[in-house]
This record gives C-alpha cells, structure tokens and sequence, in this order.
C-alpha cells in the first residue's frame, strides 16, 4: 500500500499505517473507530514519566559476557543497510541478546511502571560516521532498554518531554530535524551513558537523537544494545499486519509492514 501519509524519519511506517487504519474505519466502520484507538492507547505514555537512568546495571563480569556474544556473532549476520545514513552495523534479534532481556523482565518492568515482556532487540555498532536523527520510534518499542557497552567517548542522547503522537497533518518542512531539535515546546534533555549504564526511555512518545559522535578519542566508535519491551500481552497488536484478525475486521488487511530486506554487502 501507498505510504503517501507516513511522516518522513527513520521508522515512522507504522504511523503511516495507524492513519491509513484510522481512515479505512470512518468510511467503512465507523462504529469501529473508538474501539481501535481505545486499544492504541496502551502504547502511549502518562505525560510525567522521565527517562529512568540505571548506573551500573551491568558490572563488569556481565559486560565482558555481552562482548563476548558480540565477539561470536559471524560478521555475515550483521546488517549493512544502515551505513550510509547512520554509520551504523547492526544485528536485529539475536537469540543470545532475547535470553538476555528475559532477564531484564522485573527490572523493566519496575522502570515502566507496568508489567512489560520482550519484544525486539537490536545490536547496533556506530563508527566513525555514528548519527542518529531526530526520531519517534514504532509501539513495538514502547519502552527501551539502551545499554551502553563500549564507547571511544561519551555519547549524549537527547529526549523531549513526552508528546502525542504527531497527526497525518504533521509537516515540518524540508529541514524537518533542525526543526525539531530547536523547538523549544519539547524541552529536549541530555543523558550521557557510560559502559554498563543503561536508561529506559518511551520511543514512540519521545522525540529521540543523538548528534554526529564525537571524533576525538581514538577511533570513534560507541557499540549499543536496544532492548525493546512492550506492555504484557501487546507484542501481536504492536504489528499492523495482525489489525485484521484481532479486531475482526477484514478492511485492515492491507495493512501489514514488508520486512526488512537484509543487505550484507556495500
């Protein structure tokens, strides 16, 4: 389907398809429309929740066992789709990192302030290009676990406070991420991670980024782990592809996200 109303930063397709949803319910069911939104709602956020900030979560024997799964990953498995725009090898999903957040339950759980299960996770090495733009995440990452690994030099994340989701009328022009970063109306704050810290934040609420890293300290780098959580029990409502069966409504069959397409090679 056409993505004509899907806003324009890095996974913001399943916005497009929330629209899209949105708009196939009040032509066809009508009646239908407040029991979806009703069920979207989960995904969002009390307006007063601050990124929780865990110093030390991981000591230094259980941050030498996630290098060491880094360390075993063949390098045929990471992707190289994102290079180019964000500086960034990546492994999405990676079985030894899933037993990992099992782990991680309880702790994410208590951070939330609701009980929570695993959704996705994904590794991401940045090098010397590292950037990530101004972003909202999909609900399948409502809350993220950001573990800080290794780094050349500290990296600082900035949030907005917690906001709505932008609607389909949502435009900010060409320069969209400059826009975005110098609104003052996100009040946008600055954490800085060191290896073993880890923070919890709320993707599809928070305007998220990082600046291009920093190119002192030797060879730049800051190696990451994203744990992805999402509220008990929504890990199939979080993917449009399944709108149609949950809610009985065959209109909302189109909807499904095509899967990434893995490039290995430059």
């Amino acid at each position: 389907m056409s993505d004509t109303k899907s806003p324009k930063w890095y996974d913001s397709v399943w916005l497009g398809r929330y629209f899209a949803a949105q708009d196939i319910l009040r032509r066809e069911a009508p009646d239908r429309l407040e029991e979806f939104e009703q069920a979207m709602r989960v995904f969002r956020c009390p307006a007063d929740y601050r990124v929780k900030v865990a110093r030390g979560l991981f000591d230094d024997e259980r941050l030498g066992q996630v290098k060491e799964i880094i360390r075993s990953i063949p390098r045929d498995v990471y992707w190289l789709d994102e290079v180019q725009q964000f500086g960034r090898l990546v492994v999405r999903d990676w079985p030894q990192f899933h037993a990992l957040q099992e782990t991680l339950v309880d702790v994410v759980s208590e951070m939330a302030g609701e009980p929570v299960e695993p959704s996705a996770n994904f590794l991401s090495l940045y090098t010397h290009r590292g950037v990530c733009e101004p972003h909202l995440d999909a609900p399948s990452a409502k809350w993220t676990l950001d573990l800080c690994i290794d780094q050349s030099e500290p990296w600082p994340i900035h949030f907005s406070q917690i906001v709505d989701w932008p609607g389909p009328e949502f435009d900010p022009g060409e320069d969209w991420r400059e826009e975005i970063k110098q609104d003052p109306a996100l009040r946008f704050r600055s954490e800085v991670l060191m290896p073993g810290d880890a923070l919890l934040f709320t993707g599809p609420n928070q305007w998220h980024y990082r600046d291009a890293i920093s190119l002192a300290g030797g060879k730049p780098h800051c190696d990451l782990l994203f744990l992805h959580f999402v509220p008990v029990g929504t890990t199939e409502l979080a993917q449009p592809e399944n709108w149609a069966r949950i809610f009985d409504l065959p209109q909302l069959g189109s909807l499904g996200i095509p899967p990434r397409v893995r490039l290995n090679r430059l």
